[in-house]
């Protein structure tokens, strides 16, 4: 016995929403690694290393390859100190 393909419809419009769905979700987190693969096991060293691009080159994943840090560079720590006591 056959199967109307009208009933088969709302399963192919789901299954088109769930690979469009999951195509953009992928274009956008390559998108926000800089056209990178998404990083996976992520320990401390590596958020150092990744904050310390951040600050940088702008990007999360950018790396640059000067052998000198930018001017101003000295004056960007990440730490944030308790103000003096006056």
């Amino acid at each position: 016995m056959a199967v109307p393909f009208e009933a088969l419809i709302p399963y192919g419009i789901i299954l088109a929403m769930f690979s469009a769905t999951g195509a953009g979700l992928s274009k956008l987190r390559h998108w926000h690694n800089g056209g990178k693969r998404a990083r996976r096991s992520l320990d401390q060293w590596d958020r150092q290393m990744m904050s310390r691009d951040m600050r940088l080159t702008g990007y999360l994943r950018g790396q640059s390859d000067a052998p000198a840090a930018p001017a101003g560079f000295e004056l960007n720590n990440p730490w944030r100190v308790e103000k003096r006591f006056t």
